[in-house]
């Protein structure tokens, strides 16, 4: 059942989320590039962002609730397996952070405008879904919560909101206040989306594999 404790984790996890730097990345640079329509072709491209979010969440949602009522015991290795597969993305980040590695820079192709905006927004923020922990985590706990159908699905398109609301916010003041945001828009690109050296670090490793023990360690008590 859906409870306000619940509900307000799921919040947190999902405005944890958000943050995602690819998905961020995405709408500074098309309030940078010199496209007619910045606006809608940005509003396209989140709304594929959010597509793609809601749907994978209801799919491993309803996936999980249907192998439940079909097989006895089945939506608790759903649940363990979501988890599971939380603590193998920060396990493979922390021996990321082992080594200096250079990221890439993200970038518009040259088939992008308004009509294929929203598609690339499925693309880009679908690719990531993998990474996402605390999007997993999210699905395990309402899987886990035995929350109906309907009211699962609702939760799901209301973190679906919370995940794009930065890039909204980004969008209202890129497009208010153009001049005045170009700058930091750039910088904030530069930081997000474009190619970046990232020095190995010890102490990030050593945290994130202690994230992942203690995400096994609740996927061993389910």
């Amino acid at each position: 059942m859906l409870t306000a404790g619940l509900l307000a984790a799921i919040a947190g996890l999902a405005a944890l989320d958000s943050l995602n730097p690819a998905t961020l990345a995405g709408v500074t640079l098309i309030l940078l590039a010199p496209l007619r329509r910045p606006g809608s072709t940005a509003l396209a491209y989140v709304a594929g962002a959010y597509l793609v979010v809601v749907a994978a969440g209801a799919g491993l949602f309803l996936g999980g609730a249907a192998l439940g009522d079909t097989v006895a015991g089945a939506a608790g290795w759903v649940r363990r397996g979501a988890l599971l597969l939380a603590a193998l993305v920060l396990a493979v980040s922390a021996v990321r952070r082992l080594r200096t590695r250079t990221r890439a820079a993200v970038v518009l192709p040259p088939w992008f405008g308004p009509w294929t905006a929203a598609p690339l927004g499925v693309l880009v923020t679908g690719a990531d879904l993998p990474n996402a922990f605390p999007y997993l985590v999210a699905v395990e706990r309402l899987t886990a919560a035995d929350v109906p159908a309907g009211t699962g699905l609702l939760v799901l398109a209301g973190y679906g909101l919370v995940y794009c609301l930065p890039c909204l916010l980004l969008l209202v003041a890129g497009l208010t206040w153009r001049h005045r945001t170009t700058g930091p828009l750039r910088r904030a690109y530069d930081r997000l989306g474009g190619e970046r050296v990232q020095p190995r670090s010890v102490p990030a490793a050593l945290g994130l594999l202690l994230l992942a023990a203690a995400v096994v360690a609740l996927a061993v008590m389910l």
